[in-house]
């Protein structure tokens, strides 16, 4: 069978997520990604222009794409081929850029979920976080805003507590409220985060020992996965709960449903060509 190009485009709560691949058999070579805040604006309109850019600067049109793969909230997608459920497209996309992956934390803009996989990404069992809790991105970037930090300051700052203080709500209104308070005590920034990273963790332990996840890799997935000191945390909270797990996270984790859609389209595209062939 010849190489064919494969397209994904994820979109989440804050962000569009797009990746083109080629695909041999077995052989999946990465062409090009991209990620685009979405802002206030059109996430459909967003995720067109996200692609018509990258098939351009790789010289190829749409008619150039076998198979575009959505995944997310991108199900309405004009012009995709299918859509793939999102916990898969995360499953398959962790295994990619890391083969170790055993379970995924998938933590985006309002929710976090784990998701126990085999060695090639198929799900075997997951749980989620609610919509409402203090352990999603949006919460921590509104923390980070209130703080008056930059978003990419946050893991370092973190990391560099001394006393940590911890927050105990797990309603993000409820939350906020507590790291106001912490303010006004003369709590520092970096002790109150790494207050919200130690909690975050601790949840998202309890959620990898809900599914069943007993070792390996945890691959980290989505938004905060390159928050390096949720990272730091989590392997803390693993160590103390005494689970044979390390959290790992990627430069491209942030691309990891996209990539899934893209590797599960292009199965998808070899199987329906295969049943054509045995048709004719």
């Amino acid at each position: 069978m010849n190489p064919i190009i494969t397209a994904g485009i994820d979109i989440g709560s804050g962000c569009v997520k797009a990746v083109l691949f080629r695909v041999d058999g077995d052989r999946a070579e990465w062409l090009d990604k991209d990620v685009a805040r979405i802002r206030n604006r059109d996430p459909f309109q967003l995720a067109d222009e996200t692609f018509d850019a990258m098939l351009a600067r790789q010289g190829l049109s749409r008619a150039d794409v076998a198979y575009v793969a959505s995944t997310g909230d991108a199900e309405a997608l004009r012009g995709a081929t299918g859509h793939f459920y999102s916990m898969t497209t995360h499953g398959r996309g962790a295994v990619f850029l890391n083969d170790q992956a055993r379970a995924v934390l998938d933590i985006g803009a309002l929710n976090g979920r784990a998701i126990r996989i085999d060695d090639s990404g198929k799900v075997l069992g997951y749980r989620m976080t609610s919509q409402c809790a203090s352990g999603s991105g949006q919460f921590l970037e509104n923390i980070a805003r209130y703080l008056g930090i930059a978003q990419d300051e946050i893991g370092a700052l973190s990391q560099s507590a001394d006393a940590p203080e911890k927050v105990s709500s797990i309603c993000a209104v409820l939350a906020e409220t507590d790291v106001i308070n912490m303010v006004s005590r003369g709590i520092s920034a970096a002790n109150i985060l790494k207050g919200i990273h130690v909690s975050m963790a601790t949840r998202l332990a309890k959620l990898l020992k809900a599914i069943g996840a007993t070792e390996g890799v945890v691959q980290m997935t989505g938004g905060l996965a390159l928050d390096e000191g949720l990272v730091a945390a989590l392997n803390e909270a693993l160590q103390a709960e005494k689970m044979a797990l390390r959290a790992e996270s990627h430069p491209d984790a942030i691309h990891a449903g996209a990539i899934g859609a893209a590797l599960w389209g292009a199965f998808r595209h070899r199987k329906l060509a295969h049943l054509d062939e045995m048709a004719a």
